[in-house]
């Protein structure tokens, strides 16, 4: 959990602590208003709990400062804006949240994407994008959108092709060699990956299992702008603080010092396509 994350959160609790004691109640008597555990009020004031609308809303209720609302939830969107578990951002499925990352990608200038594991949601076939959703509906419990959300990964593609755009894409080997999905698609996604390079807009570099690294291989991130995205098993973070970015960006440059790209490449996938034809 980020820093910047966890002050808002603990803000956030102290306007709640303010609000409970102008109305001149104890914890456990707001505890008992609400019909909630004492341990639920202490960790919500504490910082230790993220709020639901709800919970804000009656809890403003609860110390007669419904005037209070509006503040409240806009604080609450302020803090998921930068840190937003999934739990939350997937009631309805996967197709709204690449919705909403489409539009976001519409108009970056610069996009980098490190991916040690995992083949980018950019340059995913849809027979791969069909594994990786279902994986994630059931590690999630979610609706299962598969089509609707394939669709719509192949959708945030036409960005590729968007002027002006420029993307770079660090993959590791093992990206490339985990079945995820049987191995004549995964050969087919690797032949994906192969017709990226020489795109004038994209380049591919892959970082080979016995590259000599600079640093062990850490979490994907992507680098949007000024801005960076990292998925957590439990939650999407965005960081915009600038000493954070540029640290993001130094370990780009460092995975970037050791991954092989154009004709090197293109031969590495060409040998791992053929062995998944085997």
């Amino acid at each position: 959990m980020s820093t910047d994350y966890q002050r808002a959160r603990e803000a956030l609790g102290a306007r709640l602590l303010r609000l409970r004691r102008a109305a001149g109640l104890t914890g456990r008597e707001l505890a008992a208003a609400l019909g909630w555990a004492h341990s639920k009020v202490s960790k919500l004031e504490c910082g230790r709990q993220t709020a639901t609308p709800a919970d804000l809303e009656a809890w403003a209720t609860a110390t007669q400062q419904p005037d209070a609302i509006p503040s409240l939830l806009s604080d609450l969107e302020g803090l998921e804006t930068n840190y937003r578990s999934w739990r939350r951002s997937l009631p309805n499925g996967h197709q709204p949240v690449q919705e909403e990352i489409r539009r976001a990608e519409q108009g970056v200038a610069l996009t980098r994407a490190y991916e040690p594991v995992t083949i980018p949601g950019l340059l995913q076939t849809p027979d791969y994008a069909r594994a990786v959703f279902t994986a994630n509906s059931a590690l999630h419990r979610t609706p299962r959108d598969t089509d609707a959300a394939v669709t719509e990964r192949m959708r945030r593609q036409e960005v590729l092709y968007q002027p002006g755009a420029r993307f770079e894409f660090i993959v590791g080997e093992a990206a490339l060699r985990s079945l995820i999905c049987s191995r004549v698609a995964m050969a087919a996604q690797v032949y994906r990956l192969a017709s990226t390079i020489g795109m004038p807009n994209v380049t591919l570099g892959i970082i080979p299992f016995a590259a000599a690294l600079p640093m062990t291989l850490r979490h994907a991130f992507w680098i949007k702008d000024d801005t960076v995205t990292t998925e957590l098993i439990s939650a999407r973070q965005l960081l915009d603080n600038a000493a954070d970015v540029a640290l993001y960006v130094r370990a780009w440059e460092a995975y970037r010092s050791v991954a092989v790209t154009g004709a090197d490449a293109h031969r590495l996938l060409s040998a791992i396509a053929l062995s998944l034809s085997a």
